[in-house]
């Protein structure tokens, strides 16, 4: 999950965000769509962007998003299987939003998605056609 204030602007991520990363080149490579010199182009590329600031790791988690977090879970968690970590990048991702802070989010898991959406929070989900982001 990424959020995005306009497009071409600088990304938020989560800290968890980085560990998924690593899993997705470690994944890459595990099956042969990158080989060694890849992902270490790959994890290259992320330190730049992270020491450029194109990227920047979002703030903390507090208790109170631990909180909303388990409401989206008791709202969201059977009828569209959100998982406790989904939930917890939402809760801190719809508390930015609602700070003004962003205005989108990219996610790779449609679920996610879907469930942002249902809580008023545009989305893109990259490699989906006809990808609309009101407001903007």
């Amino acid at each position: 999950m990424r959020l995005v204030d306009q497009p071409g602007s600088t990304s938020l991520i989560s800290r968890l965000v980085l560990v998924e990363i690593e899993s997705v080149f470690a994944t890459k490579f595990r099956t042969g769509e990158l080989d060694a010199v890849g992902q270490q182009a790959c994890q290259r590329r992320l330190r730049a962007d992270l020491s450029q600031g194109r990227i920047q790791i979002g703030p903390p988690i507090h208790e109170h998003h631990y909180s909303s977090a388990r409401k989206l879970i008791i709202q969201f968690g059977s009828s569209m299987a959100l998982g406790t970590l989904d939930a917890l990048q939402l809760a801190i991702a719809l508390d930015l939003k609602q700070a003004g802070i962003v205005s989108v989010m990219v996610v790779a898991d449609h679920r996610l998605g879907q469930v942002a959406e249902l809580c008023g929070f545009p989305t893109i989900i990259p490699g989906t056609p006809c990808t609309v982001i009101p407001g903007l």
